[in-house]
């Protein structure tokens, strides 16, 4: 085969590829998308820049989308740096007063104005916000329970400035998308008392794409998606199947909470949410636009 040969061969397969793409460009053109950026799948600089340029084409083809991004690797190097030592309860970083000023440095200010800056450099607009601009995100302190295994008595950890969600002011993003502007949310919340809340993004990025009642819910993260005892992909799961994979040891460990936030967004009106990895270069494009897709779908059962 030629040089030329070659060169319209790819031609053809990235023609073939638009085409297939057509139907979902007009099938969620005006939709809005709700996208959770991990840390770690922010690690490699390449891979972020072709998800920048992926969230702008989004936008170009009428699609509204919404980033909440993470940092947690990113908050623990700086805290090493820093000497500050981190202590973890059921995955959730017990945050004093002193970490959290840091958290609230590294996520809504490096990490998110990092990312503004990339959509940017892509051809988009975006403009980074924290929970904290204009009340976005009103918080509440979040409390965990232990069951004491000799007393058996429920003691309440205190997490220090770990917060949840409880009010999402959909009118600032929905002022920001009439405007052709994107929008990249840092999980900081604000508490009423005015304290600084560090939030799971996660659980951010479901609480936002309920209160929007978005098509998708896309989890970026550093997994391929859900799997099955024998470790093979589960591509579509309903909320019924997710609840009985995880009664029966399917779905363990970090892969919980990552479900449970699907299941609350979609319980909350999300159309389906998706657990894919962030890593995979232009995976939101792979998702959205093939019949394929890359991830796990979660939905609402149909029957």
């Amino acid at each position: 085969m030629t040089a030329a040969d070659t060169s319209r061969t790819e031609w053809l397969a990235k023609a073939a590829t638009l085409s297939e793409a057509l139907p979902y460009m007009r099938r969620y053109a005006g939709k809005t998308f709700v996208v959770k950026y991990g840390g770690h799948a922010m690690g490699d600089e390449r891979v972020a820049e072709l998800f920048a340029r992926d969230i702008v084409l989004l936008r170009q083809v009428g699609i509204n989308p919404v980033v909440v991004h993470g940092g947690g690797p990113q908050i623990g190097a700086m805290l090493a740096r820093l000497k500050i030592k981190s202590e973890f309860v059921d995955g959730l970083r017990v945050t004093d007063r002193e970490t959290v000023e840091i958290v609230e440095m590294v996520l809504s200010g490096a990490i998110n104005k990092q990312l503004a800056a990339m959509v940017s450099a892509a051809g988009g607009v975006a403009v980074g916000l924290s929970g904290k601009d204009g009340g976005l995100i009103r918080a509440e302190k979040l409390t965990r329970t232990r069951r004491d295994p000799d007393s058996n008595i429920e003691k309440v950890l205190d997490l220090g400035f770990v917060g949840e969600p409880k009010a999402i002011d959909t009118s600032i993003i929905a002022s920001l998308q009439k405007a052709g502007i994107i929008p990249i949310i840092a999980p900081i919340g604000l508490g009423p008392e005015g304290e600084t809340f560090n939030i799971n993004a996660d659980t951010v990025a479901g609480a936002v794409a309920a209160a929007l009642k978005a098509t998708r819910l896309l989890l970026l993260t550093d997994v391929s998606g859900v799997k099955d005892k024998a470790g093979a992909l589960l591509p579509e799961l309903t909320d019924a199947d997710v609840r009985r994979l995880i009664a029966d040891g399917t779905i363990t460990g970090g892969m919980i909470p990552k479900v449970e936030t699907c299941l609350e967004a979609v319980d909350g009106g999300v159309e389906a949410a998706v657990i894919l990895d962030g890593r995979v270069p232009h995976s939101v494009l792979l998702e959205i636009f093939t019949a394929h897709g890359v991830g796990t779908l979660i939905r609402r059962d149909r029957a």
